[in-house]
């Protein structure tokens, strides 16, 4: 007999954001494609993981999380959410946000288990589905009058809800679009939900992004939503340091205790200077993340302050740290010929949108991260304007 080999995710290519990134490095060109920062993690936060690092808290911690920084979570959550969440049975530290998410994905969804995800989706959540045996089903999010803003049909939504739907998942501040959700968005959500037994999963990493004035909507401030909902954080996103790898899920007690039945199973726990690290400087630097969103609408200004009167039609992104480029005026081709023929040709890498869609959706549009240095912002746009 020969040997052979059946693939659980035989339709399953290498990520979009490896492939550019690979690219841009062979172009030697300026990678504006993968979402990570050009800045260096806070020098306070740093300081105290060598501390940690050189006093021996090298061993496994406990699986949940270490207590200062389950207990500084909550306390962050009380203060943004006014959500009392209980820090030793309702919050679990996680391998970054990608973990949370496939933990939870695997606890709550079972054979033929439909899960809802809002195109452009993340690209990790349909292999999620697939690997827990569940079928993915692609709601577009509707684009505004403008062709530049995007938010939930809600139509379109109620119309895919059915009696095998089992989770639902929400990524607002959205990547890569930039929508956010408002308080009318959450009590529409709860209209639908309610009397089903749907499980909500918010991928809520770009939290603290959020831009002119507007403050993010989480489920956890909704009463009614968050007890049904898983809810996702990234310290990385969130402290320059995506290579980090870490992350958090805040969920409901009986949520939280089947997660962690998966989280033991997956990873069992998370680097342990780091979590001491990060409780004590969420204790002492809370006016890192609170000031966070200045500090990108800055960047987010000069990306579109460059970009003003060239050939690109944009909104100034609502959130996260993606600007979105409609290049339809310039060419006709498709996003993917395009990210990669102005890689290699003018030396900027960007992320076609059309890799998060199920259907042809979302037309000539590209996307691309502005957390970078200003230099490196203004050399990318003086090649774009060269297109």
């Amino acid at each position: 007999m020969t040997y052979s080999l059946r693939s659980k995710l035989p339709d399953v290519g290498t990520t979009i954001f490896t492939v550019m990134s690979k690219l841009a490095a062979d172009c030697n060109a300026i990678n504006l494609s993968q979402g990570f920062p050009s800045f260096r993690p806070p020098e306070a936060l740093v300081e105290r993981i060598c501390h940690y690092l050189c006093n021996g808290n090298n061993q496994y911690p406990p699986m949940p999380g270490v207590p200062q920084l389950l207990a500084a979570i909550a306390e962050k959550t009380a203060t943004l959410q006014q959500r009392s969440v209980d820090a030793e049975r309702e919050i679990t530290v996680c391998s970054g946000a990608t973990e949370a998410l496939f933990s939870a994905i695997q606890t709550i969804v079972h054979r033929e288990d439909e899960v809802i995800v809002f195109d452009p989706a993340f690209d990790m959540y349909k292999p999620s589905v697939t690997l827990a045996g569940g079928i993915t089903r692609h709601v577009p999010l509707a684009l505004a009058a403008d062709g530049c803003d995007f938010n939930i049909d809600w139509q379109l939504l109620a119309d895919t809800i059915n009696s095998r739907t089992r989770l639902i998942v929400l990524n607002f501040p959205h990547n890569p679009t930039g929508a956010i959700l408002a308080r009318s968005d959450l009590d529409r959500l709860a209209d639908l939900v309610r009397d089903t037994n749907i499980t909500l999963l918010a991928d809520e990493v770009y939290e603290h992004i959020v831009f002119d004035g507007v403050r993010h909507t989480s489920l956890l401030s909704h009463d009614e939503l968050w007890e049904r909902s898983f809810v996702v954080s990234s310290f990385g996103k969130t402290f320059h340091a995506t290579g980090w790898k870490m992350g958090y899920c805040i969920a409901p007690a009986a949520l939280t205790e089947e997660f962690r039945r998966v989280h033991q199973f997956t990873v069992f726990t998370v680097n342990t200077p780091i979590q001491h690290a990060l409780a004590d400087f969420l204790r002492d630097h809370p006016e890192f993340y609170l000031q966070l969103s200045d500090f990108y609408q800055q960047k987010r200004d000069l990306f579109c302050e460059l970009l003003a009167g060239s050939r690109f039609r944009f909104k100034p992104s609502r959130s996260t740290f993606f600007q979105i480029l409609d290049y339809s005026d310039i060419s006709d081709d498709l996003d993917t010929d395009v990210a990669e023929q102005w890689t290699r040709e003018f030396g900027v890498a960007s992320i076609p949108l059309s890799v998060f869609c199920a259907s042809d959706m979302s037309g000539q549009r590209l996307r691309f991260c502005f957390a970078k240095d200003d230099a490196t912002l203004t050399e990318a746009v003086q090649r774009l304007r060269s297109i």
